[in-house]
């Protein structure tokens, strides 16, 4: 691990960062100036004014994402701000053009209350096709995204709903290599973050009706604390409301008193966290998504010998890799080629399936494709198109 460490800061001095403008068009003579720029650009300036829909073909706006992050919650280094968050930013604009051909531009802002952040994506949306907003930490990243979503493009806070979207794939075909059906499982989940929230509500359809969305039997959600129940006098309100759909039962106590039993664990929380004995008091053929980085919270080979019949984990050298990478470049794909105002639920579930689709026969290590394959992007947006079509035919 240390060597990627010292090999990624060389690359990115040798490179000064991963990301740069370049021109579409030539620049060669006083013609391709004319056009690119004065006289010719006024014209282009007029065909909007007379009608705005038209800046989707005429520019930029309907290829592009702006990655949007005050660096207050990055990976799994926490609130560096936002000069450090830059490089991982700069990551995932490229993402966006290698994977779907998106033209991702990074962005990050010296904003603390979500009042800041919220007035500054509002002033920027005229000129992108979409917002893709990283690394807010919650609880305010919640109020963030709700707040914009009326804005007129797609807003997608990628920490919450790419996780989530990306582990109801690996479920859903983790079910059929176990024959265990999502909705007589118990499934337990370590981390109650934006991600860890995104994903309960996603397991339990809460916002997300729909005829493909199956509920699992039961959630527990934990956080450094323990389970959240309703005993805890401690909650943050966005904690509350998670008990409306989680803990039905209201069981007390830590997370190792509640994995017992249960046939899934979900980590979003920090390594190491678990041991063989835990593992062996789940259920048989237990599913492990152990995605701390860069340490699991278990490591693979310890929960297999322990009896986990799947493991996932977020790390690239593992079999299972849990990647947002597989999620969002389709999302916006698809979501840009029919200009959509936003990312619906149905969409969402929409790209899980198709994410799933992938793997026609899953094994207990390949239940997601690899994070380098480049025709995902291009099933997910098909699904994700489909999906928002046939709700506005609803509608």
């Amino acid at each position: 691990m240390s060597d990627y460490y010292k090999r990624s800061v060389e690359l990115h001095k040798n490179t000064r960062g991963k990301w740069q403008i370049k021109a579409k068009v030539p620049l060669q003579n006083r013609d391709d100036l004319s056009l690119a720029y004065t006289p010719g650009v006024a014209a282009v300036c007029e065909e909007i004014v007379q009608d705005k829909n038209a800046v989707y073909s005429l520019t930029m706006k309907g290829n592009s994402v702006a990655v949007v992050s005050d660096g207050s919650a990055v990976l799994g280094l926490g609130d560096i701000g936002p000069e450090a968050a830059l490089p991982v930013m700069e990551g995932k604009a490229i993402l966006f053009k290698e994977f779907a051909g998106i033209d991702g531009v990074p962005i990050v802002i010296n904003a603390t209350g979500p009042e800041e952040i919220i007035a500054f994506v509002k002033a920027l949306a005229p000129g992108f096709g979409g917002i893709n907003l990283e690394d807010i930490k919650a609880p305010k990243c919640f109020e963030i995204e709700d707040a914009l979503q009326d804005i007129g493009i797609p807003v997608f806070h990628d920490d919450q709903h790419g996780t989530a979207i990306v582990l109801l794939a690996a479920l859903l075909n983790a079910s059929k290599v176990t024959g265990k059906p999502l909705q007589e499982m118990t499934v337990v989940i370590n981390g109650a973050g934006a991600a860890g929230a995104a994903i309960a509500k996603l397991l339990c359809c809460i916002g997300h009706e729909s005829d493909r969305c199956t509920p699992v039997k039961k959630v527990y959600l934990c956080d450094t604390k323990g389970v959240i129940s309703k005993e805890r006098q401690d909650l943050h309100p966005y904690k509350k409301e998670l008990l409306t759909f989680t803990n039905p039962d209201n069981r007390t106590g830590t997370i190792f008193d509640i994995l017992e039993n249960a046939d899934v664990f979900i980590g979003v929380s920090v390594g190491n966290l678990l041991t063989a004995e835990n593992i062996r008091k789940m259920n048989k053929n237990s599913i492990i998504f152990a995605m701390a980085n860069p340490i699991p919270e278990i490591m693979p080979e310890q929960a297999h010998a322990a009896g986990a019949a799947i493991v996932g984990t977020g790390r690239s050298d593992f079999p299972n890799q849990v990647n947002n990478v597989l999620a969002f470049p389709g999302i916006f794909l698809g979501a840009l080629e029919v200009k959509a105002k936003k990312i619906t639920p149905a969409m969402k579930i929409a790209a899980a399936y198709a994410l799933a689709d992938c793997i026609p026969d899953p094994t207990p290590t390949s239940i997601l494709p690899n994070p380098l394959d480049r025709t995902v992007a291009y099933h997910v947006a098909k699904a994700v198109k489909e999906a928002y079509l046939q709700e506005i035919k609803k509608n």
